[in-house]
């Protein structure tokens, strides 16, 4: 224990991430991280699947929504929440929803991972109403979601940072808005352990900070 990677930031790190947030957003903060740790190796699984970290071997993992497993080391980094999106082009022609019930006469996009293909969750007050949903379009991931927005396909829905580019250049917007549910906390979790490997809180102390400030833009 008073050798290798629990006295200075070596060896091999393990990190698991969301698809879409580890590539878009993870990956440049990792490129700096590995410039400025050039003895750390990094082995970067990007899946939507939640794993477990003790059984895979994983050194950090990062986590969108509540956190059941209280054997996890927490580290937050922000919030995310789910939006609902369409092309500008699209609601001019079809009509924009103002309530989640007027949802029933568009086309819709579903991503099964976001929400349940049959069923959309909005807030009403402090309720939950699930709007039925036969979606137009099927994908499997939340890229094709935003893309198939931008085209025109139809009305999707996904998470703030998804669609922050087509938000930026003005080819979706924003609708339901006051219909949105609660906002979701982001975290680095690790597995509690007495001896905490150097190059894990050098990750940590790293990451978290600049992950937390692109997580802020997109709730700004």
């Amino acid at each position: 224990m008073a050798s290798g990677e629990f006295t200075a930031p070596t060896g091999e790190l393990t990190v698991t991430a969301p698809e879409s947030l580890g590539r878009t957003h993870l990956i440049p903060i990792l490129a700096d991280f590995l410039k400025t740790f050039p003895d750390i190796r990094t082995n970067l699984i990007l899946t939507d699947r939640v794993q477990s970290l003790f059984q895979e071997q994983v050194d950090i993992g990062l986590r969108i929504g509540a956190l059941p497993d209280s054997s996890l080391i927490a580290v937050p980094v922000g919030t995310t929440r789910s939006v609902v999106c369409a092309n500008p082009t699209y609601l001019a022609t079809r009509g924009t929803p103002r309530k989640p019930e007027d949802l029933a006469g568009h086309d819709c996009i579903s991503y099964p991972a976001i929400m349940a293909l049959d069923v959309w969750t909005f807030a009403v007050g402090k309720t939950t109403v699930a709007i039925p949903m036969r979606p137009r379009l099927v994908v499997s991931n939340a890229e094709a979601a935003c893309e198939a927005a931008c085209a025109g396909v139809g009305i999707t829905i996904a998470l703030s940072y998804h669609f922050h580019s087509g938000l930026k250049c003005g080819s979706l917007t924003t609708l339901l808005d006051e219909f949105r549910p609660p906002t979701m906390p982001v975290n680095f979790v690790y597995t509690a352990d007495k001896f905490l490997p150097i190059k894990v809180r050098a990750f940590l102390d790293f990451a978290a900070p600049r992950l937390k400030r692109v997580l802020a833009e997109f709730n700004s």
